[in-house]
């Protein structure tokens, strides 16, 4: 009988710390259960993990953690044992039946107010577990915002970086200006730079090519070394959007370029040319934005009611 009425408030005891415990711990992971964590890992029985556990700063915290856990429990069993000690010098006088029933209510007492230091314990340990594991993520997303800093670099090494290429192909364009024999522009938007030495290629080669700030860096080079330009929209188009640099010509402009070549050859001989009308094939034909001008004609024609 003694028994069954002391095992409801053992129950509601273990309910207590068994719910301060989950408690704490589903707090900090923001409700979410990891099964990963019940996984065996060898990292948990490695000596050397557990000694720089143990010596770590991480170490230090637990233990003064623990001690500070150790002195309240203590303070608490103090306290009690204090009250309670008429109480436990009585345990030894009357019948079987009332010394147990004493020594169950001495035993519960003790229980539930230790179970009342640990309640206090988890509240007061949520807090700060919550704002270490705060400055953790902290640092985490910090070391992750220096590891691409150094690898992608900051902004001024990125500037540099792109000034630096900037140069270099500058310096490549000029090296490819020099050899070129003449430039065909849009004029505004497209420069293609182009020369014919049937030594080295069968067909002209596009030695240089640019669009928008490319394309006016290219004509004011090739004002500065007298290569001669030429403004033909539709070639320049043509060009830059079916030929690569250092690539020749399709076979489809060959005839287009001779004509441009022959008048280019004409100019540096002094003479007083008059470039031809040039043709290109339909299939050939570009806008600015790389479009084939038959489908750009047919939309046109699509678009206009009938």
């Amino acid at each position: 009988g003694a028994l069954v009425a002391v095992l409801p408030p053992v129950f509601v005891l273990g309910a207590i710390v068994l719910a301060s415990s989950v408690f704490s711990q589903v707090g900090l992971s923001d409700g979410r259960w990891n099964m990963g964590n019940l996984a065996p890992k060898a990292s948990r029985i490695n000596p050397m993990s557990g000694l720089k556990r143990m010596f770590g700063t991480q170490g230090l915290i637990e233990l003064g953690k623990g001690l500070a856990k150790l002195a309240l429990l203590g303070t608490i069993a103090y306290s009690w044992a204090s009250g309670e000690l008429s109480k436990l010098i009585g345990l030894g006088h009357g019948d079987i039946h009332g010394q147990l029933v004493q020594a169950w209510d001495a035993i519960t007492s003790l229980a539930f107010a230790l179970a009342a230091g640990l309640v206090i314990i988890a509240l007061l340990d949520f807090p700060i577990l919550w704002i270490r594991r705060f400055f953790r993520l902290r640092m985490t997303l910090q070391e992750i915002k220096d590891e691409h800093k150094e690898s992608e670099g900051s902004p001024e090494n990125k500037a540099a970086v792109r000034n630096k290429q900037r140069q270099l192909a500058m310096g490549a364009m000029q090296g490819a200006m020099a050899k070129a024999q003449f430039v065909i522009t849009n004029p505004t938007h497209f420069s293609v730079a182009l020369t014919y030495d049937p030594d080295l290629a069968p067909a002209p080669v596009v030695l240089a090519k640019g669009r928008g700030e490319k394309a006016l860096a290219m004509r004011q080079l090739a004002a500065e070394l007298g290569v001669p330009t030429i403004e033909i929209p539709p070639l320049a188009r043509s060009v830059y959007f079916t030929t690569r640099e250092n690539q020749m010509i399709r076979e489809d402009l060959y005839a287009a370029i001779a004509s441009v070549l022959a008048f280019v050859m004409s100019l540096k001989r002094g003479d007083n040319p008059q470039l031809p009308p040039i043709d290109l094939p339909i299939h050939m034909q570009f806008d600015a934005d790389g479009r084939p001008e038959a489908i750009v004609q047919l939309n046109r024609a699509a678009a206009q009611p009938s």
